[in-house]
């Protein structure tokens, strides 16, 4: 099973709306097969994995990280599949959460197919966090993620220094970037950095995720990057009773503006949107806001060793040692080094 969730994983960036899937095929202890969900649309995990064994399917056990759908979506059922290729036995890892394509292991077993559910449910869970999330939530799954020196700080006050973190560590963001649906800042940022919050690694996502700017009085400069290249690009704003000259600039650039009292209200008008993942990169005042309104599901610091002294910007309320500590109180899903820099991901709310 953790073999199908590594094969799962070379989907990033490619299967949205429909989650991340691997399958793996084994015959006497032999692995004989094996596959991934390659892209929306392209055949499911279970019957790459089927071909690639033909014959040797037959009595074979399938692992597979999602329970194989039940139903005439973009392709065929795979529970079909599995019937015809005579597998005997079928591990599953995680439930498929969705009424219209649920219900595989029970036709499964209703055909004589022996059936295991929750080996490695956590793992296939967490892989899939905004997936799962989507089907009751009137929000998108949303992931913080902040690049802070080793005081906790944000920017170089003295303005020296434009990147917190080094090269290894952003090429890391950019390869996230690729697998969320929307890329969110602040108006400080947009106007400190002009990012242009796109992913631009190796993993080039089968969409673009939109860009989204919470700008109380749309204030986004018209010369910015993300306004320039508004037309390529899906970018949003959201405001609440901006300027009507400021509306219709940006508009006529091709930036769609939306109302919005408050990150909470965005959030709802996102997930309409069919906004499943929101990747938020800053600056500290968003930070500081989804984090006191309890809107972040997973945070992920990255963490360079060196200081940028006590004027430089915090994302969090009260003292460092207060932030310390409640980072501490927090599970850690996921610990790696880029370099010179510790990225961790924390789990506020469980997947």
């Amino acid at each position: 099973m953790r073999r199908a969730l590594v094969l799962a994983s070379q989907g990033w960036g490619q299967t949205a709306p429909n989650p991340m899937v691997g399958a793996v095929v084994v015959r006497e202890g032999v692995v004989v097969g094996e596959g991934f969900h390659p892209r929306f649309g392209e055949a499911h995990a279970e019957v790459g994995a089927l071909r690639a064994a033909g014959e040797r399917a037959r009595g074979a056990t399938l692992y597979v990280t999602l329970e194989p759908c039940n139903h005439f979506g973009k392709t065929s059922p795979c529970t079909e599949a599995i019937l015809e290729a005579r597998v005997a036995r079928v591990v599953i890892a995680a439930r498929e959460p969705t009424v219209l394509a649920g219900g595989g292991a029970r036709h499964l077993a209703d055909y004589g197919v022996d059936v295991e559910v929750g080996v490695e449910a956590q793992a296939a869970r967490e892989l899939n966090a905004p997936f799962f999330f989507a089907t009751d939530a009137d929000r998108p799954w949303v992931t913080l993620k902040l690049a802070l020196s080793s005081d906790w700080g944000m920017n170089d006050p003295t303005g020296q220094t434009r990147w917190v973190t080094g090269e290894a560590s952003r090429a890391e963001v950019h390869r996230l970037r690729a697998n969320a649906d929307a890329i969110a800042v602040g108006l400080g940022t947009v106007k400190a950095d002009d990012p242009e919050l796109t992913p631009r690694a190796s993993i080039r996502p089968r969409t673009a995720p939109m860009r989204v700017v919470f700008d109380r009085k749309a204030e986004t400069p018209i010369g910015s990057k993300l306004v320039q290249t508004a037309r390529r690009t899906n970018t949003v704003i959201f405001a609440h009773q901006p300027p009507v000259d400021r509306l219709a600039a940006l508009h006529n650039a091709g930036v769609d503006v939306f109302h919005a009292e408050t990150i909470d209200e965005a959030l709802v008008a996102l997930r309409t949107f069919d906004v499943h993942h929101l990747f938020v990169e800053g600056g500290a005042q968003v930070a500081k806001e989804f984090l006191r309104r309890d809107l972040v599901d997973r945070l992920i610091i990255f963490q360079s060793p060196r200081p940028l002294g006590r004027d430089a910007l915090r994302p969090f309320e009260g003292s460092d040692d207060d932030f310390a500590a409640t980072l501490q109180s927090l599970p850690i899903v996921r610990s790696e080094k880029f370099g010179e820099d510790t990225m961790t991901v924390y789990a506020i709310h469980e997947a």
